[in-house]
């Protein structure tokens, strides 16, 4: 009995062929993979909308008869019968007073924002875990809910940014030595070697406290080295397949360098390349976080997973500070090596479907 050949299936109109059915299939038979994969997408997802899950502003007011979205525009206090010309306080007594006379508010689940300040702790900042905040406030009265909520936004976007930034980057360079090899790639081997073994912590810190860091700032500095990773994967896959009889012939047809590179032989080296995405990821991650604890990293006053476990080393009577920091930061960075487990599998050509 002949087994029938396999067709191409469709998922929202997109042509999948069997070898991505394949992978695909790999990937699902990952149990512990794909929950990681659906939980951290649940997180990543909800961190992108925190100005309507933690935010001193309501999301929405209805004050005399009118619609009004504080998360999304800045009102003046007199929008609502007050006195000044500033932005309302709508955690202000008054202010909220004001709103109700003639309305109502619709409060996120957490009415604090990461940089919002309770003045009504009974108790001295760090105050611990209570029905106001419910893992207490760090040293200065902020919510630790609402700034694990933005620090875990930021530490992924930031770690997002820089691994495609650095694939970019590191594929390119890679590609562009293994095709051409010779003296490209030894010049190209030595300048890495030099760069590689420069000391990257120590220049972070040193540019640090030369400029004022930001987000910006920080990606760059970082992704000065952090594109080497991907050039050996990149550049090994290259040296293999510059010689092969596809490439041969595509060179005897005339065929250009770039379109060789770029549509002939760099689709072989991107699974080498996507495998190793999700640990550049963690790894991003950790180092952005290191750099805050340091006090090299944001600026004073955003929200960072590193900040918070600086302040849990600065107050060992908070112990919610360090436990609540480290916890979220274990938990990101399980699932992220749980989930590139899965896609190191999905891409691993001896794995087969029974």
């Amino acid at each position: 009995m002949t087994r029938a050949p396999e067709i191409p299936g469709r998922f929202l109109g997109i042509r999948i062929t069997p070898l991505t059915q394949r992978r695909l299939a790999n990937f699902r038979r990952n149990r512990r993979g794909v929950w990681s994969l659906w939980l951290f997408m649940v997180l990543f997802l909800g961190s992108l909308f925190a100005e309507g899950v933690a935010n001193d502003k309501p999301l929405l007011v209805r004050f005399d008869g009118a619609f009004y979205a504080p998360v999304f525009v800045d009102y003046p206090e007199t929008t609502f019968g007050g006195e000044f010309l500033t932005e309302a306080d709508y955690r202000d007594p008054f202010v909220s007073d004001l709103i109700k006379a003639k309305g109502w508010m619709v409060w996120p689940p957490i009415r604090y924002s990461y940089d919002t300040i309770n003045y009504d702790l009974k108790v001295p900042a760090p105050a611990p875990p209570s029905l106001q905040n419910w893992l207490g406030t760090d040293d200065q009265g902020r919510d630790v809910v609402a700034r694990l909520i933005y620090g875990f936004r930021i530490s992924v976007l930031f770690g997002l940014t820089l691994t495609l930034c650095s694939a970019f980057v590191g594929v390119s360079i890679g590609a562009f030595q293994g095709f051409y090899g010779g003296l490209t790639d030894l010049l190209g081997q030595r300048f890495i070697e030099i760069w590689g073994g420069m000391p990257m912590l120590y220049l972070l810190i040193i540019m640090a406290s030369v400029i004022t860091p930001n987000f910006w700032w920080l990606l760059g500095l970082m992704l000065l080295f952090s594109w080497m990773g991907f050039v050996g994967v990149v550049r090994a896959e290259f040296l293999k397949a510059r010689n092969l009889d596809f490439v041969r012939a595509a060179k005897a047809l005339g065929v250009g360098d770039f379109k060789i590179i770029y549509k002939h032989v760099l689709p072989n080296a991107m699974v080498a390349t996507v495998t190793f995405m999700p640990f550049t990821l963690a790894g991003s991650i950790t180092t952005l976080t290191g750099l805050d604890f340091l006090g090299f990293g944001l600026p004073a006053g955003s929200p960072s997973l590193g900040e918070l476990l600086n302040q849990g080393k600065a107050n060992l009577q908070a112990p919610w500070l360090g436990l609540s920091g480290f916890f979220v930061i274990a938990i990101m960075l399980s699932l992220l090596v749980f989930i590139g487990e899965a896609v190191r599998d999905a891409f691993d050509p001896r794995k087969t479907l029974r």
